[in-house]
């Protein structure tokens, strides 16, 4: 049966634009990342995908490294785009990242002008595309001169591989640094991809989102529920091996009980809301315009449709975000 998307799905999910340039995201984006790669039937990823696309993400985001085997999660994609999503090119914003390890030796990581380029020609024939809407360099490189990176990104755009490009887990004086340089070279910046949650407050800390508006750029969230801390599973416990990532590991500093309290004390206004505390967090997100997408991962269809339902209730009174500020300290 010949797929064909629903006609609806452009009511179904708020876009916003990316500063004030001429790309547009829907407020939650499709991240592959270890959810949909070799340990998944293609069966059950591509009814979760085209599912998301039905339901108005038309962004799908990609890394060299996602599988979890390397290239997996883009070799996926590539099937379900070329067997039902290709006739909708034009309405997709597909991204890719390369930077943690990608393929054995030296070469093989980092941001250097070869590895750059040999990944983004890699992650292209595995997802079967002439070019990627946003390329990223994954990790920041304490080896490679800035200017290196930033050429070599600037040269895939202008040789038609990637439309934008953008930056992943810089800090906000990496992504300054490299913001320059761009400006120089006139390369069109689109954003960077870090782990922003209500947990983990850093790019608010640091003055990241300044930086990006700064430079007509948006902070594309990943991890948007702390690895699902921001859930209604551990509100009375969480287990000791609880596979948390490096970026929010220093959620635990101040010991479990102390966590579970917050969480709670979170849930608690969700549930006045009228939502659950995982819908909650991602409206929290995109109650600030510099944020306009939101990355979200879904292996099952119910998970993913509870994540759509965020957007039931969005605005936040005045005493909701004193209270949540008060929970989350400074």
């Amino acid at each position: 049966m010949v797929y064909a998307a629903d006609e609806q799905r452009y009511d179904k999910l708020p876009y916003r634009r990316v500063s004030d340039s001429g790309l547009i995201l829907p407020a939650l984006s499709f991240g592959l990342w270890r959810n949909l790669g070799d340990q998944m039937p293609l069966e059950n990823s591509k009814k979760v995908i085209l599912k998301a696309f039905d339901s108005g993400i038309f962004s799908f985001d990609n890394a060299s490294n996602y599988g979890p085997s390397n290239g997996t999660a883009e070799e996926t994609f590539g099937q379900v785009f070329r067997s039902d999503l290709k006739p909708y090119r034009d309405e997709l914003v597909i991204t890719t990242k390369a930077g943690y390890h990608m393929w054995p030796g030296p070469m093989g990581e980092f941001s250097g002008k070869k590895t750059l380029t040999a990944a983004l020609d890699l992650s292209l024939q595995r997802m079967g595309l002439d070019y990627v809407d946003i390329f990223y360099a994954h990790r920041w490189d304490p080896n490679t001169r800035l200017e290196e990176t930033a050429r070599a990104l600037d040269l895939l755009v202008k040789q038609g591989k990637a439309l934008y490009i953008g930056i992943s887990n810089y800090t906000a004086a990496q992504t300054e640094a490299i913001a320059k340089i761009f400006n120089v070279l006139g390369t069109p910046f689109i954003g960077n991809q870090v782990s922003y949650n209500m947990l983990n407050r850093t790019a608010e800390k640091d003055g990241l989102l300044e930086i990006l508006n700064k430079n007509h750029a948006g902070l594309i969230a990943y991890g948007p529920l702390a690895e699902g801390l921001l859930t209604d599973r551990y509100l009375t416990d969480i287990p000791d091996d609880y596979p948390i990532h490096r970026t929010n590991e220093f959620l635990f500093e101040s010991g479990k009980d102390a966590l579970i309290a917050k969480l709670n004390a979170l849930n608690g206004i969700a549930v006045s809301r009228g939502q659950k505390l995982s819908q909650m967090a991602l409206a929290w997100l995109l109650k600030d315009d510099r944020v306009p997408s939101v990355v979200i991962g879904a292996s099952k269809m119910d998970h993913l449709l509870d994540n759509l339902s965020f957007s039931d209730n969005m605005s936040f009174s005045d005493d909701e975000l004193a209270q949540i500020k008060n929970i989350l300290g400074k």
